[in-house]
């Protein structure tokens, strides 16, 4: 089908992806600079993979049932198969990292074998579109352009950190083809594609920032590209108090989430206005709040999705990857890398770091 850009050229033209084709598509980020420190996008990697182990063993609990069995989490806690204290993926850390592992081996983006991937391997706690993706490609035997369900599932943003990290020396228009046809493969919906073009561009920028940017640039930067590229206005809450909204999800993130930041309220009970599940209009909302409330500070932002949020691990992996982008390997605490078990199957303890080796060693040095 030709390169990337050729691939969504095609989907755009046959309304082969449920998505607008904004000008965000002939925009060239550039690359990042000579003196760019890859520790970022460890930062950004590990972020993702340690908010994740974080929050998987009280994954689905409400704050306030967590709290009354672990109390506040400050560290890994026991899950439900091993006995001590480490950190333990899901599906978050292992789709992302497969991700990256595909790319390595490629080269390059190839949605087609990253789609192979997905569809080989077992996957912990697989989410209800995934296994429907898996369905679709491995038992109907659909290309991998037509495997992906229209969810608003949060399972693609969870995972679409990696695909900034064969782009760093370039940083051409390319990225965004690559952004917008790793999402689809999975979660081929307005929602999910513009969630996660947006969380890129976020990502972009932030890899390349001194300081953390003020609260009004999480929500603001989210808001002004996804407007742009969301096609479906009919998503409605599935709870807390906001059951008589329709429209798109950019929207409601702008109103729910500025609304709650004018107040001044709590993490805890923002989100609990929109009910922090595994939906996009709870997952988004909580963690654009988060980073407002929390981008500063690297232990604070994780901490606070891993006990404020339900669906805690991967609010907490999207916010990991967010401040790690910011803040570093070197601000993400040693407690935490050094029981990080680091796999992404069930016996290869280490393979996050392997894969970050490789990475560097590829694409950057």
């Amino acid at each position: 089908m030709g390169t990337n850009r050729d691939i969504l050229a095609t989907l755009f033209e046959t309304s082969g992806i449920e998505l607008r084709r904004g000008s965000l598509f002939d925009f060239s980020p550039g690359p990042l600079s000579s003196d760019f420190d890859f520790d970022r996008v460890e930062g950004m990697m590990l972020g993702l993979a340690v908010g994740d182990a974080l929050g998987n063993p009280s994954e689905g609990m409400l704050p306030r049932d967590r709290r009354a069995v672990y109390g506040e989490i400050h560290d890994y806690v026991p899950g439900r198969h091993p006995s001590k204290a480490v950190g333990l993926p899901s599906d978050d850390t292992q789709l992302a990292f497969w991700t990256l592992q595909q790319m390595l081996e490629d080269g390059e983006f190839d949605p087609d074998h990253v789609a192979r991937r997905f569809s080989s391997g077992r996957i912990f706690g697989i989410g209800s579109a995934v296994r429907e993706f898996v369905s679709n490609h491995n038992s109907k035997g659909l290309p991998w352009y037509q495997c992906g369900p229209k969810s608003a599932g949060n399972g693609a943003l969870m995972r679409i950190a990696p695909i900034v990290v064969p782009h760093l020396k370039e940083g051409s228009s390319d990225l965004w083809a690559d952004a917008a046809l790793c999402a689809m493969i999975t979660h081929n919906d307005s929602a999910s594609v513009s969630a996660c073009l947006s969380f890129v561009n976020m990502l972009w920028q932030l890899l390349q920032m001194n300081a953390a940017p003020e609260p009004p640039w999480w929500l603001e930067t989210y808001v002004e590209m996804a407007r742009e590229l969301e096609v479906d206005e009919g998503y409605r809450p599935r709870g807390g108090a906001f059951l008589d909204y329709e429209g798109p999800l950019w929207r409601f993130v702008e109103e729910t989430v500025s609304e709650a930041y004018d107040q001044g309220l709590p993490v805890v009970d923002a989100c609990e206005r929109w009910y922090s599940g595994a939906y996009l209009l709870e997952t988004v909302p909580s963690v654009i709040y988060i980073l407002m409330k929390h981008g500063d500070d690297l232990e604070e932002a994780i901490e606070g999705a891993v006990n404020d949020t339900k669906d805690n691990d991967t609010i907490a992996a999207i916010v990991g990857s967010a401040v790690g982008a910011l803040h570093g390997r070197k601000a993400i605490p040693d407690r935490w890398i050094s029981k990080l078990s680091g796999r992404t199957a069930e016996d290869d303890d280490g393979m996050v770091f392997q894969l970050l080796g490789k990475a560097r060693r590829i694409w950057w040095h």
